[in-house]
């Protein structure tokens, strides 16, 4: 479904080249629920932006890599045919409702515009796919909905009237960024559930991005772990879990407790994020890490093949 390579999105500004998404490889097959994982700052969102061929221009902009989705690099399209794959094969769900919804626009004219825009029909069936699409994601009495503007409706209505937006033109690839981060946790699970419930329906890909182990772990086939614009590791979530190769994956599952653990001290992993206008040579992790060696602060490791299906890009392992 989606297959990207050596992708790189940097930004140039005057404090120097910011290298947002440095040389990333990721792949979602048809029907998966691919996770996207890491601290924040470290490219999760300029990746998708770049997929959606959103970024920013100035100061951002992709400068090498290939997006291939169902067969067309979606960096050789023109701006009209990008248009026409956004919103309709590829959908997004942004991290923030009240940021993408239009403040003095009602909710149901905003989903109708993507209808109409997408599928050429007119304003009464846009109408109909509009409630249909807002029945679709739990909205009671549509026809009220419809009619209300953003600040009308709690958080957990928003981010479904967003979703109910993205879904709208059944996608094949929806993104869903942070989809849960601004809401409290019993409405996380039901936007989790709402999520996986109208996937499975609409038989979606998912690229999900999160900074959330707990939710990748309910929800996703592959999870995918970013660092300072790097993927580190990839593998099947279970897989993931019970063994993982990458010191900074390590340290993000050490830092996740669960309810019946009590530690006097909040695990953390040591130091800071780097600067990516001025990135560490070698492993970027290197500062940070326990394991690191005098290889890790000379060389960046390649992706290996740890195991079948897990790879890895650490010098314990090369």
């Amino acid at each position: 479904m989606l297959d990207i390579q050596a992708l790189r999105t940097f930004f140039f500004t005057s404090s120097g080249i910011v290298r947002a998404v440095d040389g990333v490889d990721l792949s979602v097959d048809k029907k998966e629920v691919v996770g996207l994982v890491g601290e924040s700052g470290c490219g999760k969102t300029m990746t998708a932006f770049s997929i959606m061929r959103l970024v920013p221009s100035p100061p951002g902009k992709i400068v090498a890599g290939k997006i291939t989705f169902r067969g067309r690099n979606l960096l050789e399209l023109s701006k009209r045919e990008i248009q026409e794959v956004r919103g309709g094969s590829i959908s997004m769900v942004f991290q923030d409702p009240m940021t993408y919804l239009n403040p003095v626009m009602k909710i149901g004219d905003q989903i109708a515009e993507v209808v109409i825009r997408h599928q050429g029909v007119d304003r009464e069936e846009a109408k109909r796919i509009v409630f249909e699409a807002l029945e679709r994601v739990r909205i009671p009495i549509p026809s009220t909905i419809f009619g209300y503007y953003p600040h009308q409706l709690s958080g957990g209505m928003r981010q479904r009237a967003l979703i109910a937006m993205a879904l709208s033109c059944k996608p094949s690839l929806l993104i869903a960024d942070e989809p849960t981060t601004a809401l409290d946790v019993t409405v996380q699970m039901q936007i989790l559930d709402l999520i996986r419930r109208v996937k499975d329906e609409l038989s979606t890909s998912l690229l999900l991005i999160t900074h959330d182990f707990g939710i990748v772990a309910e929800i996703c086939d592959r999870v995918y772990v970013m660092y300072a614009g790097k993927i580190v590791e990839t593998a099947d979530v279970i897989a993931l879990y019970e063994n993982p190769k990458h010191p900074y994956t390590s340290g993000l599952l050490g830092c996740v407790l669960s309810p019946k653990e009590y530690k006097e001290t909040l695990p953390t992993i040591g130091g800071f994020v780097p600067d990516l206008a001025n990135p560490p040579t070698g492993c970027r992790f290197h500062p940070r890490c326990p394991h690191a060696r005098s290889v890790c602060s000379q060389e960046e490791p390649q992706p290996i093949e740890a195991e079948p299906r897990h790879k890895v890009s650490c010098w314990l392992y090369n």
